[in-house]
């Protein structure tokens, strides 16, 4: 996913990746657009964790966008498509 985010890849928006943030770290963020995006394996399926950490982003004013890892993979495509939907 790095590398089609970094250097102002995608639509020449800026993402930081492992980016620490209070007491987590991001995979990704678009501070303009304030889009954290997570990449998740199966263990973050229905995670307490995440939705309090979600919670604190929102409450930053931030949105998170969270793709499975295997969506990452197969289909870059649509998930790249989806983040520049959440970026307009």
């Amino acid at each position: 996913m790095w590398r089609l985010l970094r250097d102002r890849r995608l639509s020449q928006f800026k993402f930081r990746r492992q980016v620490p943030f209070r007491s987590y770290i991001l995979d990704f963020v678009c501070f303009e657009q304030r889009l954290v995006i997570e990449i998740d394996g199966s263990q973050h399926a229905d995670s307490i964790g995440d939705r309090a950490r979600d919670e604190v982003l929102a409450s930053e004013g931030f949105r998170v966008a969270r793709y499975w890892n295997n969506d990452v993979l197969l289909q870059r495509t649509a998930v790249l498509e989806d983040i520049l939907a959440k970026l307009s």
